[in-house]
């Protein structure tokens, strides 16, 4: 059946436009969460989407862009005030107008945005993730751990080619004190939708090798402050909660902060403090080897001192001991020479007595002689010798 009211897409799409410019003619804020979103030619294109309250169904989407002449102010607005950039996955408030055209369809199109609404979000989103973290019992696990004392050998999570990167590699092998560093790299995305999965990755990797490293060290490359927001999700955060080698984290500045400063071993504000940080450990531990070094050479030559006077005094005593000793022998010997000259047979003979032999042995009984024997009588002075005519028992 044929119909005299018959249009053609465009003029049908015309009446739309039509429509829509009358019916909704003025600006409006609205809340949403960004998706799909890409920067072509100085233009800006995304999906504006909501959730259901539990955050995964999908109630409502819709498309929208931001011309390049709004998109420029729009977007230094924004990420100078939130320190993250606009893409997916994060909570947005935007000015907006209705636009339908007839070749693209409909399209909300920005004309401005209040990055207070994206801040308060940003934190309530950390603020969710740390008090989860603490519900687990996990937020100061990684800060419970000690840096060995010899902290060389460096597991480094961050992008090859970043100016970041190369800043920390040469500030920490290049040292002026001339320690010397281990550095691996395992490289991962510091920014945009990938951040999560390629660093949980990379600490999947260096977990399967921990015993190679003393610590990790996670550093966001270039200067850039935004996108920090990458860095706040609960999986990221539980990961690095949880991990066995202590993490120091180098990926903002003085005023930029995310869950991972908050949960990691040490925070440091640049790659290069980083990099700094192990240098002054290394420096602080050559400080206390050199008190070691200090005290132990104090006590060693306490210890031989006392043992030297110890020594001399034991010497001292020696001598003593062995002049008494010596003394005392000799005493004994001047006593015993004493004895000795009294009891010497020319002692008696000095006092007139005599000795007689017979046949060179001392006569102590008669019994020993026989008349006729000859006997030798000794004297003071000279020998008798004498024959025995007659014995007498007395």
């Amino acid at each position: 059946m044929i119909h005299n009211d018959v249009y053609s897409l465009k003029q049908l799409n015309e009446m739309v436009k039509a429509a829509v410019e009358f019916s909704i003619p003025d600006e409006y804020w609205v809340k949403a969460e960004l998706a799909d979103v890409k920067e072509v030619r100085g233009h800006c294109y995304m999906d504006l989407i909501e959730k259901d309250e539990a955050g995964y169904g999908l109630v409502a989407r819709a498309q929208a862009r931001c011309w390049r002449s709004s998109w420029i102010g729009v977007k230094s607005k924004f990420e100078k005030l939130t320190g993250c950039s606009f893409r997916s996955g994060i909570k947005v408030m935007v000015r907006v107008y209705a636009q339908f055209h007839e070749a693209y369809g409909f399209s909300w199109i920005i004309t401005d945005v209040n990055p207070e609404y994206t801040l308060g979000n940003i934190w309530l989103k950390r603020k969710e993730i740390m008090a989860a973290l603490t519900k687990q019992g996990v937020v100061d696990l990684n800060k419970q751990l000690t840096l060995p004392l010899f902290c060389q050998r460096i597991a480094v999570i961050s992008n090859a080619g970043a100016a970041g990167y190369g800043d920390f590699y040469r500030h920490l092998t290049e040292n002026s004190r001339g320690y010397q560093f281990s550095v691996t790299l395992f490289e991962a995305a510091m920014q945009g939708e990938l951040v999560e999965s390629s660093i949980i990755a990379a600490l999947d990797a260096i977990n399967a090798r921990q015993d190679l490293f003393d610590c990790v060290v996670i550093i966001r490359g270039g200067g850039a402050t935004t996108d920090l927001s990458s860095f706040d999700t609960l999986a990221l955060a539980e990961n690095v909660a949880n991990f066995p080698l202590p993490i120091i984290t180098g990926i903002g500045h003085d005023k930029d902060e995310c869950v991972l400063d908050l949960i990691s071993h040490t925070r440091v504000k640049t790659p290069t403090a980083a990099a700094t940080l192990l240098i002054d450990h290394l420096d602080s531990i050559y400080e206390r080897l050199q008190q070691w070094k200090e005290s132990i050479s104090r006590n060693a030559m306490g210890i031989i001192a006392q043992q030297k006077a110890r020594i001399d005094n034991l010497s001292q005593r020696l001598p003593n001991i062995f002049a008494r000793y010596i003394s005392e022998q000799k005493h004994h010997l001047d006593m015993l020479m004493q004895k000795i000259t009294l009891l010497d047979p020319h002692q008696l003979l000095k006092r007139g007595y005599s000795i007689t032999t017979i046949n060179g042995k001392v006569v102590k009984d008669p019994s020993m002689v026989c008349k006729g024997d000859r006997i030798v009588s000794i004297l003071k002075h000279g020998t008798i010798e004498s024959v025995v005519e007659e014995l007498s028992q007395d």
